[in-house]
């Protein structure tokens, strides 16, 4: 599997068997399968667009297929040359993609990008705040070939989702929350599930150190303890 360097790493976490889908199970269903038109996916800050995205990573690698995840986040600070090359791999996801909208540069970029991968059969996904359409793209040739794409919106999670997307979560790390546990943190803790997640490596680090389970009691004496809440 291809990953980037400046410390762009595929997350060990993020597979498909720890993705909560929700109401987003077409979505993992179209991932999952063998359709090779390109996808863009959208939705908001924490509805797991990234995590689907290295999951596509994380699958195909494991069939021995290259793959690579590409995020564009201004964060990053690649230049538009960086995807040269990148065309050859089977399974390309390219996320933030709507980070790069009006510099021609990188929208030049995209469209060759996808020329060249379509021509190679490669796989092509793309992950986005915004529908295609929505964007306010600079280069026509670039808008008509993400408009191209079939389009799925990833939904929020709701608090059942959310709660299973913790548990989930939390059977990586080899821990098991109890219902009341998982009620507790959702009650009292930010509810995107970026910052949970954030959380709950917290109080499993907190938890080893401790050599505690992650009742409701320790949960909040570990929070206070951390100034992460008041009761």
């Amino acid at each position: 599997m291809r990953q980037l360097a400046l410390e762009v790493r595929l997350r060990a976490n993020a597979v498909f068997a720890s993705f909560s889908p929700g109401l987003n199970a077409e979505i993992l269903s179209a991932l999952r399968g063998a359709n090779r038109d390109p996808l863009w996916l959208w939705g908001n800050r924490g509805c797991g667009k990234t995590h689907l995205l290295q999951a596509v990573c994380a699958a195909a690698g494991a069939t021995g297929a290259t793959a690579a995840y590409f995020p564009l986040d201004r964060s990053v600070a690649l230049p538009p040359q960086a995807l040269l090359g990148f065309e050859s791999c089977r399974v390309l996801c390219i996320d933030d993609v709507d980070a790069v909208a009006g510099d021609l540069e990188w929208e030049q970029a995209l469209f060759r990008l996808f020329n060249e991968a379509s021509e190679l059969h490669s796989r092509m996904i793309f992950a986005a705040r915004s529908a295609p359409r929505q964007v306010e793209w600079r280069l026509d040739d670039w808008r008509s070939r993400a408009a191209a794409c079939i389009v799925y919106q990833v939904r929020d999670l709701d608090e059942t989702g959310r709660m299973e997307a913790l548990r989930l979560r939390a059977a990586q790390r080899g821990l098991q929350l109890p219902p009341e546990t998982l009620e507790y943190l959702l009650k009292r803790m930010p509810r995107d599930l970026p910052s949970l997640f954030e959380i709950l490596d917290e109080l499993d680090e907190a938890s080893l150190v401790a050599q505690r389970r992650l009742t409701v009691p320790f949960i909040r004496d570990a929070l206070e303890k951390h100034a992460r809440i008041k009761p």
